[in-house]
């Protein structure tokens, strides 16, 4: 009788800046300087190009830096591949630019913009938004389910006012404790159900808080499933980044990798990606 010998532990792949750096091709990090506008003739300075760069890449966080993969706004204002984010951002120009930045955006509600998955702070192009839904939305005959105490009161307060700053949604919702509230509208994001409209600096610092169906009704109550809503985004990514390393959409979007590897699979059997090793995929000629 022959003893089996144990399969050796896969080897992990390192996806952390340096790993990435070492798996991405020369061409793939040229064509992520064009798409996330990581070069100085790209850099973005006025809100309709911000609004244009989230449109064109689908989705991007707001404040991240070089540490993390992915599409920024910050990034792109700083229109640099490297640029990593200061410890004093007050004092920081292209930080501060950013910010006000997204302030702008908030207000024009021409792009959606929310704490979504693990918590990441993201904007989304609308014709991302049925497909995000369809994957991390709550529907209403959810929401007793999937929604804990504080946020169904926060959101029933929401439904018979429609919008309301921060103080005011605390006081008439009774989730007084801070940490309370804040978890709370952190859950009502997630679920894509709740979004910051508009953000006031005077006379005290405040959101002001909505419905995002309000802002987005169409692109919310389209219908989408959940295998096509993963293969758009992971076209989403793809079509931006170029090419994609093990973890990598993971760790951008919030998805499972369970999640993000079907997405990317789905690509590679449609033909619009290619994937040379596992857990590779790349826009095919690239």
């Amino acid at each position: 009788m022959t003893t089996r010998r144990p399969r050796p532990p896969a080897a992990r792949v390192d996806t952390g800046i340096r790993g990435r750096a070492a798996l991405l091709t020369p061409v793939a990090e040229g064509h992520r300087d064009r798409h996330w506008c990581r070069d100085e003739p790209l850099r973005l300075e006025g809100v309709a190009e911000a609004e244009r760069f989230i449109e064109r890449v689908g989705f991007a966080a707001c404040l991240t830096d070089a540490r993390r993969p992915g599409p920024s706004l910050y990034i792109a204002v700083c229109g640099r591949r490297d640029v990593v984010m200061p410890r004093n951002v007050q004092k920081d120009e292209e930080a501060s630019h950013t910010w006000l930045l997204k302030d702008d955006l908030l207000r024009r509600g021409k792009v959606y913009y929310a704490k979504l998955a693990r918590g990441k702070a993201m904007f989304l192009a609308p014709r991302m938004v049925p497909h995000f839904q369809a994957i991390w939305g709550v529907r209403r005959a959810e929401e007793g389910s999937r929604l804990g105490a504080d946020a169904r009161a926060i959101l029933r307060v929401l439904r018979r006012e429609w919008e309301m700053s921060t103080a005011d949604l605390r006081a008439d919702s009774g989730v007084t404790e801070r940490p309370a509230f804040t978890r709370a509208l952190d859950q009502l994001q997630a679920a894509m159900l709740v979004i910051p409209s508009e953000v006031h600096y005077r006379p005290k610092f405040t959101y002001i808080w909505t419905l995002a169906v309000g802002r987005f009704p169409d692109q919310l109550r389209r219908r989408v499933s959940r295998d096509a809503a993963l293969k758009e985004v992971a076209r989403a990514f793809l079509t931006s980044a170029g090419m994609t390393v093990p973890g990598e959409l993971a760790r951008v979007t919030g998805l499972s990798r369970v999640d993000a590897g079907l997405g990317n699979r789905a690509l590679v059997a449609e033909g619009a990606a290619v994937s040379p090793q596992r857990g590779v995929y790349l826009l095919p000629g690239l």
